[in-house]
């Protein structure tokens, strides 16, 4: 009898043992729905979408009325690398990559004086170059683009800098950015937008683009920025909105309490 009673305790404890086992996922499944029915509240600093479900008319209108607030806070913005001309712009604007404009505007001067024109530059020490740029970063690349152009300026273009967006990206180290910037600000022709980090960012928190997915996404918010901003003034809208997110719309802490663009702009007041 002692025998049989011991084995029917065993028994009966691995049948609760079963038992017990048998609950444990569906606890779980009631704990995680619990859960996805309780979803965390979102952070008091997490910003808020720019709008984006606006027609195409009326975010014209709308660009159209920061253009005009942007005028008369910047009428006189323009290229903040500083230059004698096409030439100058154009090797300005290529070191000015992964850079700073102050850091370009202190070493051009300095280059510029050893070789004023593209013959000079082409026959330059390549090691020379490098010393006189290193401040710029990735130094010894833009030293080989801009004597690479230099010479082909020299040898294609009569040492002049071509006039448009096809013939200037043949030259190395010159994309659609450094184009623009040249057309746009030397020869007052509106190829396109530049979209350096400022006008991404702005362009954003603007609602001026529904297509990039953040401020880095150059290629999709130029293109649509062309939709939206009237071509005469492309140049001048990325000059003005480099200045207006230098000195107000900042990366990290904006301004919006005293912009003068915040009764147009979706993003006004979102950042905590």
């Amino acid at each position: 009898m002692g025998r049989a009673a011991a084995k029917s305790r065993v028994r009966n404890r691995r049948a609760s043992a079963a038992r017990a086992s048998s609950k444990t996922p569906a606890a779980a499944k009631t704990g995680a729905a619990k859960t996805a029915a309780c979803p965390r509240r979102p952070s008091a600093n997490r910003r808020k979408p720019a709008r984006t479900r606006e027609s195409l008319k009326h975010r014209q209108a709308r660009c159209r009325a920061l253009i005009a607030l942007l005028r008369k806070l910047y009428p006189d913005a323009d290229c903040a690398l500083e230059h004698g001309g096409a030439w100058e712009l154009l090797v300005a604007t290529i070191l000015s990559a992964q850079s700073t404009d102050v850091t370009i505007n202190k070493i051009t001067p300095i280059l510029f004086a050893a070789y004023p024109t593209p013959q000079a530059l082409a026959d330059a020490p390549i090691e020379h170059l490098e010393e006189i740029i290193h401040s710029s970063g990735f130094f010894r690349q833009k030293a080989k683009n801009i004597q690479a152009s230099a010479r082909r300026l020299v040898e294609e273009f009569g040492g002049e800098v071509p006039d448009t967006l096809e013939a200037l990206t043949t030259l190395p180290g010159v994309a659609r950015k450094t184009a623009n910037v040249v057309l746009g600000t030397h020869f007052g022709k509106n190829e396109g937008v530049v979209v350096d980090t400022h006008v991404g960012r702005l362009a954003v928190r603007l609602g001026l683009t529904w297509n990039g997915r953040d401020g880095k996404d150059a290629v999709k918010i130029e293109q649509d920025l062309m939709q939206v901003v009237p071509r005469e003034d492309w140049t001048y809208l990325g000059h003005a909105l480099i200045l207006h997110g230098r000195q107000v719309c900042d990366a990290r802490k904006p301004r919006c309490e005293s912009c003068t663009l915040s009764a147009l702009c979706p993003s006004a007041g979102t950042f905590a």
